[in-house]
């Protein structure tokens, strides 16, 4: 067949659209014109806009397990060990619920909107929470801080997830979780360098920074687009090829016209337990519960266990920021090889990783020792979350894209409450040793691996509708 180029364009005997279609087929739906793109300037734009915000997340989440060690040691609060578990663990009492009803209203109320909104609820709280006088007061603050983190983190992968070409999905999903390492690196800096050097106040400034979400909703409303599929459902179809021309445009590709998408069934959460959904449901649940116990139940006590072990507030919040740098090329090497070896391989090998990296670090006496193993540990489970928030948009369709990622993040929140409260009992049975309490964490590592093996793969495939 004869044929010349033109733009990218196929033209000769049976001429090709711009997608490269034979003309006279159907036409793309505006999904698919999205999954054929490469990775252009408009993705970049996606991922740091919404990334930006996942790392303020990360900052305010990492920044409290700083906070907390302070606050035990401030005059007015003066903080026993049952109190601190509850000023860590209320806010992910917050996380829990904010993630289901996040999920909801993403699907309902848009992608966009919401992520928004919670960028402000969460940055107001934790400006107000500065000024706690009372243990109440910090800790119902604290709450309303959690309901909005817990709601933005699962509305954001979707959102990212959702622009994302089929063969780069994985890596762009990995790539926003990243930034939790700069906003965990970022805590980590402002409990070095802030909170020890402003005295008793070190703290309250350190949740003024915590304030900063606020500022950034702004921006982050006139720079993220609504989701297509979000659109569609409504039937907002102007908005939504406007959405799709963007990103065209972007790439150096011309539109073409869009098939007509039929309309969605409504959402009934129910059916994450249908026939059809119920096996994955049970498997990224659990998956979700078994490593948000690993891994905020080790951090949020990390800097507090460190200080004890070597008796030294200053010391510690170092280390802890030392083992903080380490989530990067986690994160890094879990986004090349999502593309590489799949979702459910990558996840299961960075979760094994992490259980030999718990146990080990169970064991350390020596701060060699504890930065060796505690960057391991962190650079293997964060690069195991970068995948995880990968894989959980994927499973579900269109129209329980963000309550099935709401739920599951949601169920996963509820061992984030647990683990921070049951690990000073673990140290009152490991008679004050961090032993054992590092032994739970890595067998709970296992668990996860177990759940995750189960998952589907969806390494390539275009997002179901």
């Amino acid at each position: 067949m004869n044929s010349i180029t033109n733009g990218g364009i196929s033209i000769g005997q049976g001429v090709r659209t711009p997608s490269g279609a034979l003309a006279g087929t159907p036409p793309l739906t505006r999904n698919q014109r999205l999954d054929r793109l490469s990775f252009n300037r408009a993705h970049a734009r996606l991922l740091t806009a919404s990334g930006i915000g996942w790392a303020l997340d990360a900052m305010d989440v990492g920044l409290v397990s700083f906070i907390v060690a302070a606050i035990a040691k401030d005059p007015q609060f003066m903080l026993n060990a049952s109190q601190k578990s509850w000023v860590l663990s209320i806010g992910f009492v917050g996380m829990a619920i904010g993630a289901w009803l996040g999920g909801l209203f993403a699907d309902r109320f848009g992608r966009k909107t919401v992520f928004t909104l919670t960028l402000i609820i969460y940055g107001l709280a934790n400006g107000v929470m500065a000024a706690s006088v009372s243990l109440v007061m910090l800790l119902v603050l604290r709450f309303v801080v959690g309901l909005g983190l817990g709601a933005e983190l699962p509305v954001a992968s979707t959102l990212v997830s959702e622009f994302s070409p089929a063969a780069q999905r994985g890596r762009m999903t990995v790539l926003l979780e990243s930034f939790w390492a700069l906003g965990w690196i970022l805590a980590s800096l402002i409990g070095y360098f802030v909170i020890p050097n402003f005295g008793d106040a070190g703290w309250r400034w350190a949740l003024l920074i915590g304030a900063l979400p606020t500022v950034y909703a702004i921006v982050a409303r006139f720079h993220l687009p609504e989701s297509v599929r979000f659109l569609e459902e409504q039937g907002r179809d102007e908005e939504a090829e406007r959405s799709v021309r963007y990103f065209e445009k972007a790439g150096g590709v011309d539109p073409v016209t869009s098939q007509k998408v039929r309309a969605l069934p409504k959402i009934r959460a129910r059916e994450l337990f249908s026939t059809q959904y119920s096996r994955r449901t049970v498997a990224i649940w659990l998956t979700w519960f078994f490593v948000n116990f690993s891994y905020y139940g080790a951090f949020s006590w990390m800097p507090s266990l460190l200080a004890d072990q070597f008796g030294s507030l200053t010391t510690s919040f170092g280390y802890a920021l030392i083992i903080s740098v380490a989530q990067l090329p986690g994160y890094f090497l879990a986004a090349w090889l999502v593309e590489k070896i799949g979702r459910r391989a990558c996840l299961v090998g960075f979760l094994a990783v992490s259980a030999v990296a718990a146990f080990f670090f169970a064991q350390t006496l020596t701060a060699g020792a504890v930065l060796g193993w505690g960057m391991l540990l962190s650079a293997s489970n964060l690069g195991a979350w970068g995948v995880l928030y990968a894989v959980t948009p994927e499973i579900y369709p269109t129209r329980l894209r963000g309550t099935g990622a709401g739920a599951a993040a949601g169920f996963g929140r509820i061992a984030s409450i647990v683990a921070p409260l049951l690990v000073p009992l673990f140290l009152q049975w490991g008679g004050g040793a961090k032993t054992l309490t590092f032994i739970v964490f890595a067998g709970s590592f296992v668990l996860a691996c177990v759940f995750s093996a189960m998952l589907p793969e969806k390494k390539g495939k275009v997002l179901e509708e």
